[in-house]
């Protein structure tokens, strides 16, 4: 059950090309965000689409594999662990962002 813990699979859309940079220590970090869609009907039976936007963090070869074939608009399923990163902003305001990063991916289309 171990393997349960703090794992999140999502299937979505890429919203932009995915950004690669080298580390000091010369691993690679790519960072993309992706678009997933929930379609329901409201309480007044109208269709509502519901737009998620998510950030996907990878590293290493897997991070290099992903810049080379992930290109915006293409449809992807990622699995991978949440994480919360705490940083500061450029005008020095303490923020929180949620990341999935990235263990595994496949192309949809």
């Amino acid at each position: 059950m171990n393997n349960l813990r703090n794992r999140v699979q999502l299937i979505g859309n890429l919203g932009r090309d995915v950004e690669i940079k080298a580390l000091d220590n010369g691993r690679a970090i790519a960072r993309a965000s992706i678009a997933t869609r929930e379609v329901y009907r409201n309480e007044a039976g109208e269709k509502t689409v519901e737009v998620q936007w998510h950030t996907l963090v990878a590293w290493g070869k897997l991070a290099e594999l992903m810049h080379a074939i992930c290109k915006k608009g293409k449809e992807v399923a990622v699995q991978g662990k949440l994480t919360r990163r705490v940083y500061t902003d450029k005008d020095g305001v303490s923020r929180q962002a949620s990341e999935v990063v990235v263990s595994e991916f496949l192309l949809i289309n």
